[in-house]
């Protein structure tokens, strides 16, 4: 007879009738937790107001922790536990004012056999859009169905009627109008440019350095190597701590040549002496020697792109990535020798960085780079976070902000750009951004993303636009003013129907000399994408 100690399974939850159970993924970061509760609180009572007057009951499915001062999920194993509690046929609402970690919610999700909603706040201040679109572009990539739905406050009557459809069918839809599928490419300059490109990086193939994935719970950001080699990219996995080690090397005398090569190029500096709250010189050549040390390994590897996760892990050994990072991405730049000074570094060239090592926009970024420069157009990239928008005149403008990873090109130059010190609650160790205002331009916006198991992407066309300084200043301040802003009208696409759409926290931007220029471009990155396997989609009012 058997002793085996079988597991005793217990008996499943029963959901209560007309009841919606509510999560809230949150933060790794305690200090960013608590900071954005009470943001958070104030969301949760909106959207339990809404829901009671449908006559529908909020069970929260997880409490406020005193000692730690906020209810957010902080951690993978605290949200399996928190969905052991919820009944797997209920419906289930992810509730986001703040940026969160998909991973923490994920494996509950994954089986989850209710309805899955996921709402957010309009609102700037804290990054609640950003993390919906995380956590529905990870869904996606998982293959789980879900709905999403966000409003100021959830009174007004469009808010309102999705919550409606959805308690009723378990389902809501959104327009997807602008979204066409590519269809066969006409003969044209741009298109045999593009497949020649791609048939160029099958056969020589390109390496990404990847120093530690899976930045922020971002399951979304990691391709599978089964999908990336078939396009000729292989990845180089490097560690972070190698990175630190390297920066270690870095004299103090390189790092001050750094400093004083932007000085010359106008670059402004906003300093201090409180290590806490102010960015200090220290901290800048901290950063400046990641920059030389960044270099110096990618060229160790022969990498062709590169990008550092940053969070979690070097934000408690080192200050921010981002400056770094953004220098990397831009044609002209402090030169870095190698390390026995006998030849200089990727000269003359940006070494493309995608930030938060999201690996869609490493993809994206090495494709605009090869198109770019073939096309004697500028070569800088970028990525944004989708942070937020209102109309302005008339026309809805958002804005795209990211952590200070933006070339200075598209700000216009050194001489328009400056450094703040990040966020303490995001940063501890401070550091400076690369920020400044994106000048006015045509630009091409793009995405890569798994959905049904391949890559696809969606392309469209954009402007750059001025925006008086009052009301810039204002954007910044409803957002977070010490990082890069650029004020983007997306071409025949709306704000809902980009929400409803875009399966990515982040935005890649190129720009082009003017409309014709950026039709062109675009062309040619649409031919070299479908010539590489991709599935290709057309946003908004694009023609080729």
């Amino acid at each position: 007879m058997s002793t085996y100690a079988l597991p005793v399974l217990p008996p499943e939850p029963v959901a209560a009738p007309s009841t919606v159970y509510t999560v809230a993924s949150g933060d790794l970061r305690l200090s960013a937790n608590t900071t954005c509760w009470p943001a958070q609180e104030a969301f949760e009572r909106d959207l339990g107001a809404a829901f009671d007057a449908l006559g529908w009951s909020v069970h929260r499915a997880h409490g406020v922790d005193p000692d730690e001062g906020h209810g957010f999920i902080s951690t993978q194993r605290m949200g399996i536990e928190v969905f052991r509690t919820i009944p797997p046929e209920a419906p289930v609402v992810v509730a986001e004012a703040v940026w969160q970690y998909s991973h923490h919610v994920l494996a509950g999700l994954r089986t989850h056999r209710g309805p899955i909603l996921v709402v957010a706040n309009w609102s700037g201040r804290f990054p609640g859009l950003v993390g919906l679109l995380n956590l529905t572009a990870s869904l996606t990539k998982a293959g789980v169905p879900h709905s999403v739905l966000w409003s100021e406050d959830f009174t007004d009557d469009w808010a309102v009627a999705g919550l409606t459809t959805w308690l009723e069918t378990g389902a809501l839809t959104h327009d997807l109008s602008h979204v066409h599928d590519l269809g066969a490419l006409p003969a044209s300059d741009e298109v045999a440019l593009g497949r020649a490109l791609a048939d160029q990086l099958r056969q020589d193939k390109a390496v990404i350095g990847v120093f530690d994935e899976g930045c922020m719970g971002m399951y979304n950001a990691i391709i599978d190597d089964e999908l990336l080699h078939p396009l000729g990219i292989y990845k180089e996995r490097l560690s972070q701590s190698a990175l630190v080690a390297e920066m270690a090397r870095v004299p103090d005398d390189e790092a001050q040549a750094v400093r004083d090569w932007l000085d010359a190029a106008g670059m402004t500096f906003h300093t201090g002496t409180d290590e806490a709250t102010e960015l200090t010189d220290a901290q800048l050549l901290s950063q400046f020697r990641m920059y030389v040390a960044a270099l110096r390994i990618s060229d160790d590897f022969g990498l062709d792109a590169v990008g550092i996760q940053y969070q979690q892990g070097l934000k408690d050994t080192v200050p921010a990535s981002d400056l770094a990072e953004g220098l990397l991405n831009n044609v002209e730049r402090p030169p870095v020798l190698s390390r026995d000074g006998s030849r200089e570094l990727y000269p003359g060239v940006p070494l493309p960085h995608f930030n938060e090592v999201d690996e869609g926009v490493a993809v994206d970024s090495l494709v605009t780079n090869r198109v770019w420069t073939a096309m004697g157009l500028d070569p800088a990239t970028t990525l944004h976070d989708i942070r937020w928008g209102e109309e302005w005149e008339g026309e809805f403008v958002w804005v795209m902000e990211i952590s200070g990873s933006v070339p200075a090109s598209h700000h216009g130059g050194y001489d328009r750009s400056w450094s703040m010190r990040q966020p303490p609650m995001y940063f501890p160790l401070g550091g400076g951004t690369l920020s400044g205002v994106s000048r006015a331009g045509e630009i091409v916006w793009s995405r890569v993303f798994i959905m049904d198991g391949v890559l696809h992407v969606d392309l469209g066309r954009g402007s750059a636009v001025d925006l008086p300084a009052e009301e810039t200043q204002r954007r910044l301040d409803a957002t977070t003013p010490q990082w890069p802003i650029m004020h983007a009208v997306l071409h025949g696409v709306g704000r809902d129907q980009l929400m409803a759409r875009h399966k990515a926290n982040h935005l890649n931007v190129a720009y082009a000399t003017d409309a014709g220029s950026a039709d062109r471009a675009l062309a040619a990155k649409a031919a070299m994408f479908d010539a590489l396997g991709l599935v290709v989609h057309l946003c908004g009012d694009v023609t080729l």
